[in-house]
């Protein structure tokens, strides 16, 4: 897969890279370096793995304390925000192109389906926080993405969402409600389905948490997605990809049928 390109997460990548390259032979550690330039371990494990971007003076203190002789200052003139985590860039590239693509969403309204103020809110929610300039250019990555919708051909395009994701008010109740109308027009488009897991279920296939089933282009091949706090990962193996997409048939069957969905979506904006 295609890690990026100059100016994009593959450029934040390699500048991660590198840092880390020369951090370990120069002996310093993460921890040494986070309190020189003022941040913490976990940041710049985060730039080191391409994520974030060094702000400030941290790409001039780590060139230095690491002894990179301005290599570093090099490569991050290359680094710019381009709106998509290094570790989300393999995602990105397979989805658009996928001739199918079924997302189960247990906490929020899924990116597909985000209007620019929802997606706002979700963003400056993150811990540590984004700069303003990297928000903005993850609500742009972000609204781009759903071009897919009405892309030719056109992709099938599936979601089953938890109740309680068409019902936090991120941002608040009136972005919410403008994001609700917005979820029932993405419904409306003929290769979209939207359904809802009814909060008065007992149980249902979910309950291990949100995942992302692609069929690739051609369908020749699938493959799952999983995010979660401890990491991301693709599964590309039976029998894991298999049980995936049989967890994600109950859910559909679980679920309220996509006419029961909208008429609940409905519901929930008139009231807010």
């Amino acid at each position: 897969m295609n890690k990026g390109n100059s100016g994009g997460p593959g450029a934040a990548k390699a500048f991660g890279a590198l840092l880390r390259f020369y951090r370990e032979r120069a002996g310093v550690s993460q921890e040494a370096l986070g309190r020189e330039a003022g941040y913490s371990k976990s940041q710049v494990a985060m730039i080191e793995r391409g994520d974030r971007r060094g702000r400030g003076n941290f790409v001039e203190i780590a060139d230095r304390m690491v002894g990179a002789h301005g290599a570093l200052l090099t490569v991050a003139g290359e680094v710019t925000a381009s709106g998509i985590a290094a570790w989300f860039g393999d995602y990105v590239e397979e989805e658009a192109k996928a001739a199918g693509v079924h997302k189960y969403e247990a906490i929020l309204i899924p990116g597909l389906l985000q209007t620019e103020e929802y997606a706002r809110a979700v963003f400056e929610c993150a811990i540590p926080a984004w700069e303003d300039e990297e928000v903005e250019a993850m609500v742009a990555a972000r609204i781009k993405r759903q071009e897919l919708f009405r892309r030719k051909p056109a992709p099938i395009v599936t979601f089953v969402l938890d109740k309680a994701a068409i019902t936090k008010p991120l941002g608040g109740p009136e972005v919410l409600r403008r994001n609700l109308l917005y979820v029932l027009e993405c419904a409306d488009l003929r290769n979209v389905t939207v359904q809802v897991m009814d909060e008065g279920r007992r149980t249902h296939a979910g309950l291990s948490g949100s995942f992302t089933l692609l069929e690739t282009h051609e369908r020749r091949s699938q493959l799952v997605y999983v995010e979660g706090q401890g990491g991301r990962y693709f599964l590309s193996e039976q029998p894991d990809v298999g049980d995936c997409f049989a967890r994600y048939s109950a859910l559909r069957a679980q679920a309220l049928t996509p006419e029961e969905s909208a008429e609940l979506i409905e519901q929930v904006a008139r009231e807010l």
